[in-house]
């Protein structure tokens, strides 16, 4: 597992850590979250059907970015612990967005708290046309039950958080 930083303008809050790991599939890929932390200071939306939804980055969710080696162009996904998921394909830095196509999609979600602390682990396995080898971003929105969110990534630019920006690819996929 890798382990996510956390953006340095987020408090730390309820979460303590996120790690991930991701590999490459003959049909897609597959994709391991882990969340540890007080998992009751974190909204985690509940099971429901799993169907592509838009607008999961607002609350508790997992992503990960696909781009080709030597391609501007990259793919978004997101995968929320209710199931729903995301796709989208984009020509270059947030310019160009579209649904990305894909041929199925599973996510799902376990978790577990004893005396205040826990964990959840999110995997999520993907069918579609993904290039290898590839530079891979894997990143975290969580939302807490405050109303804060967190930002998680292996890596960010100056600024605000981008999970768009190259800067956060830092894994290499290969087939």
């Amino acid at each position: 597992m890798i382990p996510l930083m956390l953006h340095r303008t987020c408090d730390l809050g309820p979460v303590r850590a996120v790690t991930a790991r991701i590999r490459a599939t003959e049909i897609g890929c597959e994709a391991e979250f882990r969340l540890d932390g007080t998992l009751e200071g974190v909204v985690l939306p509940p099971a429901g059907p799993a169907i592509r939804t838009d607008g999961l980055w607002r609350s508790t969710c997992f992503e990960v970015f696909w781009q080709s080696i030597g391609e501007e162009g990259y793919r978004e996904f997101n995968f929320a612990p209710s199931g729903q998921w995301a796709a989208y394909a984009f020509d270059r830095h947030r310019d160009g967005m579209r649904e990305a196509p894909v041929e199925g999609i599973s996510v799902s979600a376990s978790h577990a708290s004893s005396q205040g602390t826990g964990g959840m682990v999110l995997t999520a396995s993907l069918a579609a046309d993904l290039a290898a080898p590839a530079q891979v971003g894997l990143s975290a929105v969580i939302e807490q039950a405050g109303g804060g969110l967190q930002y998680w990534a292996l890596a960010f630019p100056p600024g605000p958080p981008d999970f768009h920006s190259e800067a956060c690819r830092q894994v290499i996929v290969e087939r």
